[in-house]
């Protein structure tokens, strides 16, 4: 770790030498966003002049577009490891600073390339982009600590508080309550606590997923008239009795599942600043806020409310009820044509290829949706496939459980057949291919899980 820390001080310090504009690249994930807002806020405070970009995939197209700009400097956020190549071969001569979590195409640091993995860190669980962009612009800048909680809100997004934060976010949650941005309850770990009905909240509940309610419009009635609890009331409307008959409740549904009922309690992150019952209160909810303009396109959007504008913050709002409305249509659109010659299931992997049908920026998250729904047994591998504005075609490869899968390395396999790069992490990964190369990704899909 000491490594990793004199690492980002060296670029930092490089950093600070530069002339000129600075060009930045980020991505459109919550991750991604979230990189970009404390970039931003850090280079104002510098009163540094830059350009800011955010794409969903740092193609071979995008390369080549950045080349013939004027700018000496270039930062990608949360991107970049993957293609360590293609940016050595289209943007020679240039000063390059790679700030990324995700596996590295090699473990050659010929650029200021700030990677935890090539530390022994693993990017997957132990610092998110957002937490990489955090440390550089505290280094930057101390002052820069009140961004801390802009951090938080990238690594929840990126899933990596699931199983208890590392080392390296814990610095950065201690920071973000320093600030006094953030406060830690321990409650249920349960999505949609700030914003929806219980009705709602258990229906759609997955992580935790509740035996005979998930799912269960039914089940979930019988549960609640059982506890005697409205179920027109929010998570954060109960009263302290009715929050602990409810968990305890929860729990008992939960002895028979695989999963430690216990998991359903834990911290749960709050801004301090943000109101009550709105989704800007839970970081969760934040974190999907911003996803939702990230996926949607809206990234100026993201950004501001990252950085508190409150008019952004009622715009993100009315792009996350979009965002819901796609992702029910996309789901929607999945069930209505299982075992159709778009959507091949086999004993142990799922092929979905939904063309022009889902979005290519939310075909991930549907997949993960998918893989979340205890609808195929653990260890089911399901392989995605979205058309793309510019006519390629976007891979997303996640799995029913966690699991020793390398998702990574399993579509490394694949798609190496096709002499075309996957990037990502060992629990998701996705890829580009050329839209003529369709056909041969699904033949060796079929081939090598089959």
């Amino acid at each position: 770790m000491k490594d990793f820390f004199e690492e980002i001080k060296r670029s930092v310090s490089d950093f600070r030498k530069i002339n000129g504009p600075i060009r930045i690249i980020s991505h459109i994930d919550c991750d991604g966003l979230t990189s970009a807002s404390i970039m931003t806020a850090a280079l104002q405070r510098e009163n540094i002049t830059f350009s800011l970009s955010l794409e969903p995939n740092l193609t071979e197209t995008i390369l080549k577009q950045l080349s013939l700009e004027d700018y000496k400097t270039f930062v990608f956020l949360d991107m970049g490891s993957g293609v360590l190549e293609k940016i050595k071969q289209y943007l020679p001569k240039r000063s390059i600073f790679i700030l990324d979590h995700h596996h590295p195409q090699n473990m050659e640091t010929q650029f200021h390339h700030i990677n935890p993995h090539l530390f022994g860190i693993d990017g997957s669980i132990d610092i998110s982009g957002a937490g990489i962009a955090y440390f550089f612009a505290k280094f930057l800048n101390e002052k820069n600590t009140h961004l801390a909680h802009i951090a938080m809100i990238g690594i929840v997004g990126d899933m990596q508080e699931k199983n208890g934060l590392s080392e390296l976010n814990k610095m950065i949650l201690d920071d973000a309550v320093k600030s006094g941005k953030l406060e830690i309850k321990i409650g249920l770990k349960i999505f949609g606590s700030q914003t929806k009905p219980l009705s709602k909240l258990l229906l759609y509940s997955t992580d935790p997923y509740i035996p005979g309610v998930t799912g269960n419009e039914e089940g979930v009635e019988i549960f609640l008239q059982e506890l005697k609890i409205s179920p027109d009331k929010k998570l954060v409307q109960l009263t302290q009795e009715e929050t602990k008959e409810l968990t305890t409740a929860i729990i008992i549904k939960r002895l028979g599942s695989e999963k430690n009922p216990e998991d359903v309690i834990g911290p749960v992150y709050l801004l301090k600043d943000e109101p009550e019952e709105s989704p800007t209160k839970d970081v969760k909810e934040f974190s999907t806020l911003l996803n939702s303009c990230g996926r949607l396109g809206k990234y100026s959007v993201g950004i501001g409310a990252c950085l508190n504008d409150p008019n952004s913050k009622q715009k993100a709002i009315d792009i996350l009820f979009q965002y819901r409305l796609e992702l029910i249509n996309g789901l929607n659109w999945f069930y209505a044509n299982r075992n159709s010659s778009v959507i091949m299931e086999k004993p142990h992997f799922v092929l979905i290829n939904a063309e022009n049908r889902i979005r290519s920026t939310i075909i991930g998250t549907v997949t993960s949706m998918i893989s979340n729904s205890n609808l195929y047994p653990s260890n089911t591998i399901l392989v995605s496939m979205a058309y793309t504005p510019e006519g390629e075609i976007k891979i997303s490869i996640r799995t029913t459980s966690r699991s020793n899968i390398n998702l990574k390395e399993v579509l490394n396999t694949v798609t190496r057949r096709l002499g075309v790069e996957s990037g990502g992490h060992d629990f998701a990964a996705g890829s580009i291919i050329p839209m003529e190369k369709e056909q041969d990704f699904i033949n060796a899909v079929m081939e090598t899980l089959g």
